[in-house]
């Protein structure tokens, strides 16, 4: 990313005048790069701004650090930042003088599109109570629930959601309001929490370029099993713990991911130390993003009872680093598994988890060499199959012509 010094009234202009004739879109999300412990959605919205088409015009509202982090991003805090054909500013919420900044620029301007991501977030409710009430000059907007009206992430904190959704939901009618749903399975999801959401996209995320053929892991007398996630209680790590005692063969569980909450994450170390040889467990920290894909070529499978994934980047991750996955149904990836990609857990019980477990354990080295190729093929399929199309192409065609549905981009996964 470039930073931007010139003078903000410099930066208003600039922001007024260029590319007229095309498609204006301002995107709000509450963390993005330099930032990576949001997890998916932050790749997710790089995909999107990345595959966006010449005759769009994207600019990016966004928090000037990352998730849990109390410092800000040096250099950038309160800036305009060019990162390819997209100008990001990087707010401090706390900072009269960034909200000045940043007002002063955007009002110059006309959006033909608001992008929120997320329905709880203040970088959503902000900016669409701003919208609606004409300080933000925006035509349509589009919502992007990234998975939050799932079963499972409705449950968590649901008394406090469905107050908001019942002071919330007059914002979210209306023809000017369109939602981006991720997959076929999210879009039925909105619309049981919205039933009268109407749905402008269903795009599904391209996932990360396939690695190169694995090399042949050194033969050992047990599986390498690998955690990458947040700790929090949808990822359901508790369950991968717990259903450790009931495999009898060889297995080491390396857990990588930011502590989110550290109550669940106090469960998982309790059950931990119940286990017979708490030893085979090992907390291993964070990643940063370019170290997740090759830390995934070392290992047998990457193992994810999750209660729900909108997509799963940390699966498709994974599956391009020709690592098997074992997975719960409640992702877009079944498909994908069962193509070879890795197991399918349809039980959510320790017992079903450490049958697989025991089944991916018992194999030889060679057979497990040849499941991470399977792995690795299923994944290549699968992303053959996705055109390359952008969310925000695909709003503007449905803004252009309101009669025009948007078909799902393939089958679901």
């Amino acid at each position: 990313m470039a930073s931007d010094t010139t003078p903000a009234a410099d930066v208003r202009t600039r922001l007024a005048s260029v590319d007229r004739g095309k498609f204006r879109v301002l995107v709000t999300a509450s963390y993005f790069s330099p930032g990576w412990r949001a997890g998916g959605p932050v790749r997710s919205i790089s995909d999107v701004l990345d595959t966006a088409s010449a005759d769009v015009s994207t600019t990016l509202l966004t928090r000037d650090r990352d998730l849990g982090a109390s410092d800000p991003y040096a250099g950038l805090s309160g800036t305009w930042v060019r990162r390819g054909r997209t100008r990001i500013f990087y707010l401090g919420v706390r900072h009269p003088a960034h909200w000045r900044t940043l007002w002063r620029s955007l009002r110059a301007v006309r959006f033909d599109l608001l992008y929120v991501n997320s329905v709880w977030s203040t970088f959503s409710i902000l900016p669409i109570v701003a919208a609606r009430l004409g300080l933000l000059r925006v035509d349509r907007i589009l919502v992007a629930p990234r998975g939050e009206f799932g079963a499972a992430a409705l449950g968590l904190h649901r008394a406090r959601k469905r107050m908001f959704l019942a002071g919330w939901r007059w914002m979210l009618r209306g023809p000017r309001v369109l939602w981006h749903a991720s997959t076929p399975l999210e879009a039925v999801d909105i619309r049981r929490a919205l039933p009268r959401a109407r749905i402008g996209v269903v795009a599904i995320a391209s996932g990360p370029e396939p690695r190169r053929a694995p090399a042949e892991l050194p033969a050992t007398d047990h599986a390498r099993l690998v955690f990458i996630g947040r700790i929090s209680p949808i990822k359901n790590l508790d369950l991968l713990i717990a259903a450790l005692a009931q495999v009898r063969a060889q297995v080491r569980l390396d857990i990588y991911g930011p502590l989110e909450d550290s109550k669940y994450w106090q469960r998982c170390v309790e059950l931990r130390a119940a286990l017979p040889d708490p030893s085979v467990v090992s907390y291993r920290g964070e990643l940063r993003p370019e170290q997740v894909g090759e830390t995934f070529s070392r290992y047998d499978a990457f193992v994810l009872p999750t209660r729900g994934e909108n997509f799963g980047n940390a699966i498709a991750e994974s599956l391009a680093a020709c690592c098997p996955v074992i997975c719960s149904d409640r992702t877009p990836w079944t498909t994908v598994l069962r193509d070879g990609g890795g197991q399918v857990l349809t039980e959510l019980t320790p017992a079903a988890l450490g049958a697989l477990v025991t089944q991916l354990a018992t194999a030889s080295p060679a057979q497990r060499q040849a499941a991470r190729a399977a792995a690795g093929a299923a994944y290549r399929r699968w992303r053959a199959s996705r055109p390359r199309i952008s969310v925000l192409d695909q709003a503007r065609q449905t803004i252009t012509d309101p009669v025009r549905r948007v078909p799902p981009q393939g089958r679901s996964s």
